[in-house]
């Protein structure tokens, strides 16, 4: 199964919260109330997944608790604490032309625009400023690098990404 088949982890199960099978969740989209936009989710427990569904939901201070369907006890939710949530690659939104999710780069063959190949995209690092890939080369290359971290600045060093090529061609001086 590809990257791209595997479950998106959006989250993870936290703690219990009360008697009655709420637990907090840690969320890993943009606003913490974002990762609630998707159903039904999948959670990893004892390294299966299976799908759930959130009952409700809510605020408790500044924390963020759920209620899982068929999730009625504290029991019942100590034995999912620590949980992957995740959902279905097909259930993410669509994105605008020029936006890409993380994923998609990951793997991804990067060239400059001399047609030097820089590497495989190996992670992407979120910074203040721009996001920046982690391009791993094959070996150490001819310039002795065996990393590059490059910016993901569009039309200053990402000149385009093919995503169904799996390429992105960049403006970068393969000696950086």
């Amino acid at each position: 199964m590809s990257s791209n088949q595997q479950p998106v982890v959006l989250g993870k199960l936290g703690s219990c919260h009360g008697i009655k099978g709420w637990l907090k969740i840690t969320a890993y989209t943009d606003s913490v109330e974002g990762i609630f936009d998707y159903s039904p989710w999948l959670i990893k427990e004892n390294g299966e997944w299976r799908e759930i569904k959130v009952t409700q939901w809510r605020y408790q201070g500044k924390a963020v608790v759920a209620l899982l369907d068929g999730v009625e006890t504290r029991e019942q939710a100590q034995m999912l604490t620590n949980c992957e949530i995740a959902i279905l690659p097909e259930q993410m939104n669509d994105l605008p032309a020029d936006e890409f999710y993380w994923r998609d780069l990951i793997g991804c063959e990067v060239i400059n625009t001399t047609g030097y190949n820089m590497g495989i995209v190996d992670q992407i690092v979120e910074t203040g400023s721009n996001d920046v890939l982690l391009v791993k080369a094959n070996a150490k290359d001819s310039f002795g690098k065996v990393e590059r971290m490059i910016p993901f600045v569009p039309e200053q060093f990402i000149k385009t990404v093919d995503l169904q090529g799996k390429q992105i061609l960049v403006d970068w001086d393969p000696d950086f």
